[in-house]
């Protein structure tokens, strides 16, 4: 038998790496078709590689904690006395990768209009998110870094790409202007203002920490650290403003209380809140979608698709945010059968890349955890996401055409961050009211 090299398989339109975290497998193993030989990371999700065939593991080309591009070999399968000329076998539809090119050559001119210092070595590791929330492909950066383009000036260069993303080609362009000439602005930038901006002064660093006796000093695994930069990012690209409602939600308690079992005999699935809270949202966006936009420099994109996302806790402690697309049209069955499905393969680490990719709002319920209120952190590159309080019986004033009175009522309160750079409060705050409004309009009658 030949000897078949298995290829990092594709993971998702927005997925051109991963890193390998575990090996399942040694060289010398029998592995059987379809068994999980390595585990493996992104950005999104962790997931696993399987055997396109039986045979033996016969070499592990890449190390635990490598960084692999999709479509790489990372190992080779053969028979027990090996082959002769390597096969190449595409994994989850991956075709087979090309012969490695040589790096493409740069432009004679472009050492022309370098310093010394630009070309001799690289600047440091870049990141694949910007602080404008632009991401950067991994050859993008490998050009960037062997050259010694900072990210400022990566954030400058007018892309080509698909939503202003910069290509190859943008980057190897602008390399002979470097030091000439500023970097080109993007066509469908707003002109830059008259009077110079003053300043912005460079982040603090955090403060040095020296442990004291006793305390416990714990490494962030590969998923919180990256929701630790996530969150700093989205903070330090969109400021942020909450608007706060309390609604009366009464009444569509009262009215899953009544339908809620015959809603699982009936469709085999459990009746939250959460699908309801989504169809309000969505219906929302319908009569305000400029909430479900983007931004690009000084350009606002706005998306022709809704698609929620819903943040979910793990049993490590960790967050992740499974996404319902087109969920404009999805009725309230459609959403409860998402919704628990995302959910609970979440939570088994089961969701594939493109599942937890192409949000365009977010939905969290932190009433989950018994708390009545929240102030989110946007999920870049979002512009808004809701949160959802505990629901909870409180004395209310009830009006009546007779007279007011008071009265027990199912409250709770709806927390709205808003990216103010495109979002005024006009907006944020309308947008939060026609949810509840919404909401507390829903009919204990109502059909699902």
């Amino acid at each position: 038998m030949s000897a078949i090299e298995i290829l990092l398989p594709k993971m998702g339109e927005s997925v051109a790496e991963a890193t390998i975290t575990k090996w399942l497998k040694k060289p010398g193993d029998a592995v059987a078709a379809d068994e999980p030989i390595v585990e493996i990371a992104t950005d999104k999700v962790d997931s696993e590689v399987p055997a396109p065939e039986a045979g033996i593991l016969s070499e592990q080309l890449v190390k635990e904690g490598d960084v692999v591009k999709v479509g790489q070999p990372i190992a080779r399968i053969g028979s027990a006395a090996g082959g002769a000329s390597p096969a190449t076998a595409p994994v989850a539809g991956v075709a087979p990768a090309p012969a490695k090119a040589a790096p493409a050559p740069v432009p004679a001119a472009a050492s022309n209009g370098h310093s010394a210092t630009s070309t001799a070595a690289a600047s440091g590791p870049v990141s694949r998110t910007g602080p404008s929330g632009k991401f950067y492909s991994p050859l993008v950066r490998n050009i960037a870094e062997s050259e010694g383009v900072s990210m400022a000036e990566l954030e400058a260069i007018a892309g080509t790409g698909e939503g202003g993303r910069v290509t190859k080609k943008d980057i190897l362009g602008y390399l002979p202007s470097r030091g000439s000439a500023p970097a080109p602005i993007a066509a469908h930038s707003a002109p830059p203002p008259t009077a110079a901006p003053a300043p912005v002064a460079a982040p603090a660093s955090a403060p040095a920490l020296v442990p004291a006796a006793g305390d416990e000093i714990i490494e962030m695994d590969r998923m919180r650290r990256l929701i630790a930069d996530h969150m700093v990012m989205s903070k330090r690209t969109s400021p942020h403003v909450t608007s706060f409602v309390e609604a009366d939600v009464t009444n569509l308690v009262l009215w899953r209380d009544k339908v809620k079992k015959a809603f699982e005999q009936r469709e085999g699935e459990k009746l939250t809140f959460t699908p309801v809270f989504i169809m309000a949202i969505v219906q929302a966006i319908k009569e305000m979608p400029m909430v479900n936009v983007q931004v690009d420099g000084y350009s606002i994109i706005r998306k022709r698709d809704i698609n929620i996302g819903m943040a979910a806790a793990l049993p490590s402690g960790n967050l992740i945010v499974p996404v319902i697309k087109n969920a404009d049209q999805l009725n309230l069955v459609g959403l409860a059968k998402k919704v628990n499905d995302l959910a609970n393969r979440a939570r088994a680490g089961k969701l594939q890349p493109d599942e937890v990719a192409g949000g365009t709002y977010t939905v969290t319920n932190v009433g989950t955890f018994g708390n009545v209120l929240g102030t989110p952190v946007i999920n870049q590159p979002q512009v808004a996401i809701m949160a959802t309080g505990a629901i909870r019986k409180k004395p209310a004033v009830i009006e009546t055409p007779t007279g007011d009175m008071i009265g027990i009522r199912h409250q709770m309160f709806l927390s709205h961050s808003y990216d103010h750079r495109v979002v005024d409060g006009a907006l944020g705050g309308r947008f939060v009211r026609r949810v509840a409004d919404i909401l507390e309009a829903w009919s204990i009658d109502q059909p699902y």
